[in-house]
Formats: C-alpha cells, structure tokens, sequence
C-alpha cells in the first residue's frame, strides 16, 4: 500500500498513474479485442452491432461503475486518516450497495432490452445480433462491478500496481478465449460477449485471492456487515451522485447514437472503430484523473491542503501536454489505424473515422482539463457539482443529436464530444476555483493552529 500524503506529489502522482495508465489500456483490449476480432472476422455489420451497444452498456453498467468510484473515495478518506476500522467498515458497506444494485440492474436492463434497441433506432439489418451481444453483456454485468468495486479499493490504499497485473493476465485470456469461442466454437458474436465476461469474473477471482493473502487491512468478519444508517447514507452521499453522473452522460450517449444510426451502417461502424482508439488515446488523461481522486482523498484526510493544490497544478501541465501529442496523432495517423478494424479497401468508413479524428483529437485539451478537475472535487467529496457537469454533457449531446445532426451531418455527431466537454467545463471551473481557495484558507490556518480537528468542507462528506 501506498501513501500519498508523504513526499513529492508530481512524483507520487507520475509513478501512481503509469501502473493505472498501463491497466486502463489494457482494460479497453476487451472491448478493442471485440471490435478487432469482430470486425475482421465477421465482418463490418457485426461490428456496427456491436458497437451500436456501447452506449447501452454505458448507460446502465457505467452507473454501477460510477457507484463504486465514488464509494471507494470514502475508503481512501479513512486510509489518509489512519482510520483503519473506518477503512474496513466502508470496505462492508461497499461490498453491500454494489452487490444489491448489480442485481437490481441486471433485472431491469434484461427484461428491456428490446425496447431500448428499438427506441435507439438500431438498423435493422443488425438488430439481431446487437441484442445477443447486448444480452450477454448485461447479464453478466456483476463481474465487471465486481472486479471495478475490487480494484477501485485496492487502489484507494494507495496500490495502483496489483489491479494492472489481474488486468493483464484477464486481457490475456478474453483474447484467448475470444479466438477460441468464435474460430473455434463458431459461437459468432454471443462468442465475443462470453469471453468479455469471463475474463472479468477470473480477474475478480484473482483480486479476492490477493485481498486474502496480501491486505489484511480490507479482511473483514460479520461484524462489519452490521449496516448503520448514517455510514450507508455517507457512502450514498458520495456514490450515488457519481452513479448518476455516469448515467446522465450515457442518457446523452444514447441519444446520440440513435441519431448516428439514422445515418447509416457506415458511420456506426466507422464510429465504433475511431472509438476504440480515441479510448485508448484518452486513457491517460483518464488515468491522471483518476489518480487525482485518490491524491485527493488521501490528502483531504490527513489535512495536507497545500499538497492537493500543488498536485493538481502539476498534473494539469502534464496531462494537457500528452493531450496535444494524441490529438496530433490521430489527425495524422487516425485513419491508417482505423484501417486495422475494417480493412483499408472500405474508403466510405476510412474517410468517415478521419473526420471523427479531426474533431475529436483537436479538442482532447477540454477533455483533459475535465478529467483533473472533475475527479479532484470528487476526491474532496465534492459530487454534486460532477453530476450538474453531467448535466451539463447531457444537454451538449442533445444539441447535437437534434441540430447539429441534421445541421451538418456526420460531422455534426463527432461535434458532440467536444461540446460536452465544453459544457462540462463550464460548470466545474467555478467550482474548482472555489475549492481551491477554500483549500489555501484552510492550509493557511493549519500553519497558524487555527484548525484542530478535521474541517468539513461545503458538501464534503464526514469520515
């Protein structure tokens, strides 16, 4: 386990962020494993069906993922306090929430998934195989919930090295068993969704074995399962609002999609394709993101303000840095990279995926920018003003779904992701400026032993 209230925090923060950056990377091989193995192997339609599910799946597991971010934020807290009791109870309580709302979800989604496909306007000459894909992803959505609440804690104490090693090895063998279920077994795309969730629930497996072998700080007995209302009502006071974060976004996703599949096979699949490489070019801004929470978190709890500030400046140059070198690389490169997914002879989808890149990569400043400042304030307990950004995303998807659609066309939907960022932005820059002054007074009053006890900042959440 780690400590990130001790030493340089550029440093603390670098060497945190590499094993996060080289987990997130390889976390996306399940999805770019699909989009590979699918498209070359089964053809353009099959990965048009596969990626018209992306926002579905976003939608409703990305809400448990978001739960899970944010209980593990009340972990880290305690971790920085030294809490080590308070450390194991949030542990329990997590454990809890995020096992009744897997199942709660995988209830609901299953019994509507039709209707969401329908209402998405998924072409039908894929529609078939978009709800096998979607079906599977859905009901087997408590290993990734699992394995993201795991790794989420893992990582609030400080180790971000052990989930990248459980996320190797899983990668590894959703590409094996990929392979195996669909040039094998001939499973087609059922084949895909199987060896996703089976890759998850052995990396779960693993994250269980090494928190009993290695972390006797997050073993835990039946004592700590004895819920109490105003812990459980902390925990949702910081997940809940990241859950709906998440889900507002993918409201926005969705309702961008169903206007990309009125414009046809191509543009689905040529989306679907440039995704799978703006989301590995984004993973390490996310990661940097990411990293800030637990910095955060950590910090806020052991009363180190000036290292929260200082941290976050250093992360903004250096990730707003690597923003420009990948939006670069891909305007130059994107459509020869896109060209791995579909072939190079498919000219109509190659010409579309650089058009995405065009407006995507030259904007991934925004998007870098959102990430530092979105998961600080979260670190700080801060989730409500996230979740109005969230908003924020929704409305700027929504505009260019019905008007910058019909405005300009394709390049009107890849307008979408910068003016969600843009929108996001908007909202968290006030309040990031306010948090950080209200973080210098209180560092300030520290130095003159004006603080005693641990402050609780506007809509902070009590350890």
């Amino acid at each position: 386990m780690n400590d990130l209230t001790k030493g340089n925090p550029l440093k603390l923060i670098f060497w945190f962020t590499i094993p996060l950056l080289i987990g997130n990377i390889f976390q996306q091989f399940y999805s770019l494993s699909d989009t590979l193995i699918v498209g070359q192997t089964l053809g353009v339609k099959a990965l048009a069906a596969v990626g018209s599910t992306g926002s579905v799946q976003f939608l409703i597991i990305g809400f448990a993922q978001g739960l899970t971010a944010g209980l593990s934020i009340l972990t880290a807290q305690h971790y920085g306090a030294k809490d080590f009791k308070g450390v194991r109870r949030s542990f329990a309580i997590s454990i809890v929430i995020s096992l009744i709302v897997g199942i709660i979800l995988t209830i609901i989604s299953l019994i509507f998934v039709d209707h969401i496909l329908v209402l998405m306007q998924t072409p039908k000459d894929i529609i078939d195989d978009a709800r096998t894909f979607l079906q599977i992803m859905l009901g087997g959505m408590l290993a990734p919930i699992a394995f993201n609440l795991l790794s989420n804690i893992i990582r609030a104490l400080g180790d971000s090295r052990t989930p990248l090693w459980f996320l190797i090895v899983s990668s590894l063998i959703n590409i094996g068993l990929e392979l195996l279920f669909i040039l094998g077994f001939h499973w087609g795309i059922a084949g895909a969704g199987w060896a996703t969730i089976l890759a998850q629930l052995i990396a779960t497996l693993m994250c269980v074995v090494y928190i009993i072998a290695r972390v006797p700080i997050l073993h835990i007995g039946r004592r700590h399962f004895k819920l109490r209302r105003l812990e459980v009502g902390a925990h949702l006071k910081v997940g809940l609002p990241m859950a709906f974060q998440m889900s507002i976004i993918a409201i926005g996703t969705i309702v961008l999609q169903a206007a990309l599949n009125s414009l046809g096979t191509n543009s689905v699949a040529a989306t679907t394709a440039a995704q799978k490489i703006d989301q590995v070019a984004t993973q390490p801004l996310m990661s940097f993101g990411v990293t800030m929470a637990t910095f955060a978190a950590q910090n806020f709890g052991a009363h180190k303000y000036d290292r929260i500030v200082k941290g976050v400046k250093q992360t903004m140059w250096l990730s707003g840095s690597f923003s420009v070198a990948a939006g670069l690389i891909e305007i130059i490169w994107g459509k020869q990279l896109v060209g791995l997914f579909v072939g190079h002879q498919d000219m109509a989808v190659l010409n579309l995926s650089q058009t995405y890149f065009n407006v995507i990569g030259s904007t991934y400043i925004l998007l870098s920018m959102l990430f530092i400042m979105r998961n600080t304030l979260q670190g700080l307990g801060r989730s409500a003003i996230p979740t109005l950004a969230g908003a924020a995303e929704l409305f700027m998807r929504v505009f260019a779904a019905l008007i910058m659609v019909k405005l300009l066309g394709y390049t009107g939907a890849c307008s979408s992701e910068p003016l969600a960022w843009l929108g996001s932005c908007a909202v968290l820059l006030p309040a990031y400026i306010k948090a950080v002054r209200e973080l210098r007074h209180l560092a300030r009053a520290e130095a003159h032993n004006q603080v005693k006890t641990a402050p609780v900042m506007e809509a902070s959440v009590k350890n």
